[in-house]
């Protein structure tokens, strides 16, 4: 909750409905086994991995409900986490997260689940929720959808509530906030919203939740500094060439915003002047119809999409969200009137926050109580790009610091990080605060980089596996391999997975060389035989009566056979099939890395009609 000497009124009256809210009687018809996913369409064979899906309630009065799907760890290394995945937008679904990013599965078709070999459900409880209302599978009644982030959080706090009543084995849980793009408005405001739930709480004698860390990726959190960080950006990659007319008008739009930035003291989280520079370069830098897709920018896509049709799995995602076996698995309420969409414009177009303190103005707070923090960037990604992170972070100061000041004058240093053996980023660390940039990556980091984002992940959560044991993935910072991240064999490791096809392989290849030794064996066997009875027939023919006496020759194939193979079953003799029934290629482990210290009206659209900084998409 944002403190009351920050908002004044408005955030008596925030603390005021968050409370009314929470101290309601909790919803006595539903329990935990209420929530239980018994099977999962298109899930790959074998066990299914626990979770848990469906509605709480967050506002009667408004019909408001979040819905959220829960995966419980398939690993416990060190000590019990939780961490809680939510996509941007504003308005657009967490099932993103889950079926495209971070979440244990990926869809491999429009009917079909694979694993993800980079789940960061490997040693931590992940929760994904769909918020605000009204935003993929939640919904609230017409016309009621929240404006202001403060309204967010206070619905969050009521449904954190009633998630730990209903389970409450993840309350002490150590807490980790998560997500990208505007989610890096979401995740600060609900960090301090649970410390003041938290003062509140130790008064009274109840639980505290451990509110550890954030990880924000490619995150909008500072508009002063990321609002112009989109022209730069466009400049610096070459995608805007100076003297140009283009250039000189993009140039001429990149002044009015700054005016108005300075005019506005950089205390809006939304700026029409602003937001016309990017809508502008789209539009101006189109050729043959098509524009830069502003996810990442070494694709295009057809004006003026410039990247909602992005990522390619996205095609996959609403037949299969809107399946009904699928709706009836995750336990979606029937007051769910209209089907699962990825983005909601009636959310985006109510949730203007102009009353609301940009995150930005949070962080420093968060820092200094020891929650620590972890911004990461994709440098391929336009609308939130890694320029805008770098010099919100360079302008921030925190712990009496700024930026990534270590003394006076003197600066952290960026360290390179590789990834089994191939250049993966840059990280740079100071005071609580973690940066990471990923190269080759676009807006949505995990989907590009999965194994990558979870061995960061691993690392931030300071993740301890060495009771496990295992081959690590090759992780290295400045050339110095960093702790165990992940267990050898788990598809978090390339060596591991190259290895288990190799050791697939050799039995294979063992099995059929010892099947063709067989065969080769009956074959003489029978060639034997036949020479054998030919033979008594010759002799037979010539009167003989007598043994049959061994001649130096005769059977020594044979003999030797049957030395190696002890056995009256010729095919088994040396090999047992259990070999290849018990080889697998397991699945997803990881291990320890540490780096730094650690409505439903059915006009909704995939996207906003127009590319726009004020939905910064996924």
């Amino acid at each position: 909750m944002l403190s009351l000497s920050s908002l004044g009124l408005q955030g008596a009256c925030a603390f005021a409905l968050l409370w009314t809210l929470v101290l309601s009687p909790l919803a006595t018809a539903s329990s935990a086994a209420d929530y239980y996913v018994r099977s999962l369409p298109g899930a790959p064979a074998g066990p299914l991995l626990k979770m848990h899906a469906g509605h709480i309630e967050v506002d009667p009065e408004t019909n408001g409900n979040l819905f959220f799907w829960h995966y419980q760890n398939r690993h416990i290394a060190n000590r019990q986490r939780t961490v809680i995945w939510l996509n941007g937008g504003p308005g657009c679904s967490s099932m993103d997260g889950a079926l495209m990013e971070v979440g244990p599965y990926r869809l491999k078709n429009d009917h079909t689940l694979e694993y993800n070999n980079g789940s960061w459900a490997e040693f931590a409880n992940l929760l994904f929720v769909d918020q605000p209302v009204g935003t993929g599978f939640s919904y609230v009644s017409t016309n009621k959808y929240l404006s202001e982030l403060n309204e967010m959080s206070a619905h969050f706090m009521v449904f954190l509530e009633k998630f730990f009543e209903l389970f409450p084995e993840y309350e002490r849980d150590d807490i980790y906030l998560s997500g990208e793009s505007y989610a890096g408005q979401h995740i600060p405001h609900i960090a301090k919203a649970i410390q003041e739930r938290n003062k509140v709480a130790a008064k009274e004698g109840k639980t505290q939740w451990p509110i550890k860390g954030l990880l924000i990726g490619n995150g909008w959190i500072s508009p002063k500094d990321q609002y112009p960080a989109n022209f730069d950006f466009a400049r610096r990659q070459g995608l805007l060439q100076e003297g140009t007319q283009t250039y000189r008008q993009l140039e001429a739009l990149q002044s009015v915003c700054l005016a108005k930035l300075e005019d506005a003291g950089g205390n809006k989280l939304h700026t029409p002047e602003c937001e016309v520079v990017l809508r502008e370069f789209l539009q101006l830098t189109v050729q043959d119809g098509q524009c830069y897709n502003m996810y990442d920018i070494r694709l295009k896509d057809t004006f003026a999409s410039c990247g909602m049709n992005w990522p390619p799995d996205l095609e996959y995602m609403e037949p299969y969200l809107r399946r009904d076996d699928v709706i009836e698995a995750l336990n979606i309420n029937p007051a769910k009137k209209t089907g699962w969409q990825e983005c909601t414009n009636m959310v985006s177009d109510a949730f203007k926050a102009s009353n609301s303190v940009p995150a930005i103005d949070l962080l420093p707070g968060l820092l200094e109580s020891n929650v620590k923090v972890l911004l990461f960037s994709g440098d391929q990604d336009l609308i939130c790009n890694h320029l805008g992170t770098e010099q919100l972070i360079h302008n921030m100061k925190w712990k009496g610091g700024t930026g990534f000041e270590t003394s006076p004058g003197v600066w952290a240093r960026r360290h390179d990080w590789s990834f089994e053996g191939e250049p993966a980023g840059i990280y740079q660390h100071a005071r609580n605060l973690t940066y990471v940039l990923f190269y080759n990556a676009s807006h949505m980091v995990p989907f590009d980089m999965p194994r990558q984002s979870r061995d960061m992940l691993d690392r931030f959560l300071r993740v301890d596996i060495a009771s496990i044991g295992g081959r690590p993935a090759d992780s290295r910072i400045d050339g110095e391999k960093l702790p165990q991240t992940s267990v050898g064999g788990q598809a978090n490791s390339t060596t591991a997975e190259q290895h288990e096809k190799e050791k697939m392989k050799q039995t294979e290849l063992h099995a059929y060389t010892k099947s063709g030794e067989a065969i080769l064996v009956i074959v003489i066997i029978g060639v034997i035989v036949w020479g054998f009875f030919i033979w008594r027939s010759r002799r037979s023919h010539q009167g003989y009566r007598g043994v049959l006496n061994k001649e130096p020759g005769t059977g020594s194939v044979l003999d030797r056979f049957h030395n190696k193979h002890s056995s009256s079953d010729v095919e088994a003799g040396d090999f047992d099939e259990s070999e290849l029934d018990q080889l697998h290629l397991p699945e997803a482990e990881s291990e320890h890395y540490t780096v730094g210290d650690a409505s439903d009206d059915e006009d909704y659209g995939t996207h906003p009609t127009h590319p726009s900084a004020s939905n910064r998409g996924p």
